[in-house]
């Protein structure tokens, strides 16, 4: 997305409203985190579906014509059928519109510059953000409909959705594709090419109307851990791990809010090795590490935190441990210092692990983009299982792009008889094509348990 677009005024004050119709002050990004902070007011339903129809008509008006010219896309088909979305139809339907339905077929016309995209729709129940293109009372022959289109249209370069490495642009199935392609003019079938980079730039690129909310919903899951990591969800020699687990789930469900994958809980405890988890009870003394988020107004979060529990007696966390998150502090910075708009993941992940290393630091890095997915399309920056090249990493990072800065160091504490332990982060955050900047802050001290009430 051109830098330009970034100097719009943000649409905060009226994306932000609130349940009984006031506009809380919107929230600015920050580089540390509140300290418990409060819950932002969660929007109903129909404040929740005018959001996210107002965001993503500003991404159809101002992204979409923005990197189909940047990617020389002439026309691009997208097929989805009921309950079968695609991961891009998926991101272009309404709030309304929950599911496609029987087949969708959309399609994006660039005239030329200076001119409008065309957004049409080949569905029986089209309309909205979409121009309806087909009448199925005059051509009953859905795909014939669309062929005739583009024949019209006389495209140099027809995208479709077919990628071998990245599931995010690979949602046109094989019938599909033939039923497509049978129905083009013959002349026109060479002309079809892989989607494959247009797609990754549609849902990777973060705008200024997700960037007006992203702080708000990254507040409100730091604001459940907050919770999570208390003594209003655990009492120590009582609770287990696998309680806090489900408290997040219950939680959310009382919020009307949804998680995208299953929360996470462990403890690491001096003398026990490796992360303890399920029906084991919460101790005086354990580090506990947990790993949370959620999907609201379509844009996903994605954290990681540490707790100490404190012993009786103590008022802070040993000074190795809180060395220990020090160090991978020190390795976000590490990380985001070598973010450059045109480097690929494999070579940020290259070079912040050679400095991580000259500097005596332990490190596994693993970072990626998020937004409209938890794991996002775009460049991977190292996998926990592969911290060397990876064809998922080689292509290059784009400007206002949104990521979860997601990585370890280890050390040995000395309290704990120089145990290695592991100080997990992600931490999530914007790179302007510039500099990374934390949504809403990011962990620098131990949230600290009290061992009695």
């Amino acid at each position: 997305m051109p830098q330009h677009l970034l100097a719009r005024p943000l649409l905060a004050a009226a994306l932000l409203a609130g349940p009984a119709g006031a506009a809380p002050t919107p929230l600015a990004m920050s580089e540390s985190e509140a300290a418990a902070p409060a819950l932002p007011p969660i929007l109903p339903a129909r404040a929740r579906a005018d959001t996210e129809n107002r965001i993503l008509a500003e991404r159809l008006e101002t992204l979409l014509p923005a990197i189909m010219r940047e990617e020389g896309i002439d026309l691009w088909v997208l097929v989805a059928r009921e309950y079968f979305e695609e991961p891009v139809v998926a991101s272009m339907l309404d709030a309304e519109s929950l599911h496609a339905r029987r087949r969708t077929i959309l399609v994006f016309h660039d005239p030329g510059a200076g001119k409008p995209i065309e957004r049409l729709t080949f569905s029986r129940y089209g309309g909205g953000l979409f121009t309806p293109a087909w009448d199925p009372a005059t051509q009953p022959d859905q795909w014939q409909a669309v062929a005739d289109l583009i024949a019209a249209r006389d495209p140099a370069r027809i995208a479709v959705n077919i990628s071998e490495l990245h599931q995010f642009a690979d949602g046109m199935t094989v019938s599909q594709y033939d039923r497509f392609t049978a129905a083009l003019p013959a002349p026109l079938r060479p002309r079809v090419v892989s989607a494959e980079r247009l797609a990754i730039r549609w849902l990777e690129t973060r705008t200024p109307g997700e960037l007006a909310l992203y702080p708000a919903i990254m507040r409100t899951a730091h604001a459940v851990i907050a919770e999570a990591f208390s003594r209003k969800v655990i009492t120590p020699g009582v609770t287990t791990a696998e309680q806090v687990q489900w408290w997040y789930r219950d939680r959310l469900l009382e919020l009307g809010l949804e998680p995208w994958f299953h929360p996470s809980v462990a403890i690491q405890r001096q003398g026990a090795k490796g992360m303890l988890q399920g029906g084991v009870v919460i101790q005086p003394g354990d580090l506990l590490w947990t790993d949370f988020g959620i999907t609201y107004l379509r844009l996903n979060t994605d954290t990681q935190h540490l707790a100490y529990v404190l012993k009786p007696g103590e008022t802070v966390a040993p000074a190795g441990l809180r060395q220990g998150l020090a160090n991978t502090n020190r390795v976000q910075d590490i990380l985001t210092r070598h973010f450059a708009v045109g480097r690929s993941g494999n070579a940020v992940l290259a070079a912040a692990r050679a400095e991580a290393a000259a500097a005596g630091l332990d490190v596994s890095i693993y970072s990626h983009p998020i937004g409209l997915h938890g794991h996002g399309a775009g460049p991977s920056i190292g996998f926990w299982d592969n911290q060397t090249a990876d064809p998922r990493g080689a292509a290059p990072l784009h400007a206002n792009t949104a990521w979860s800065i997601e990585l370890t160091s280890y050390a040995a504490v000395p309290e704990w008889g120089g145990q290695r332990v592991d100080f997990r982060a992600e931490e999530n955050a914007f790179f302007d094509g510039t500099a990374v900047h934390y949504i809403d802050g990011r962990q620098r001290a131990l949230t600290l348990i009290p061992s009695s009430p």
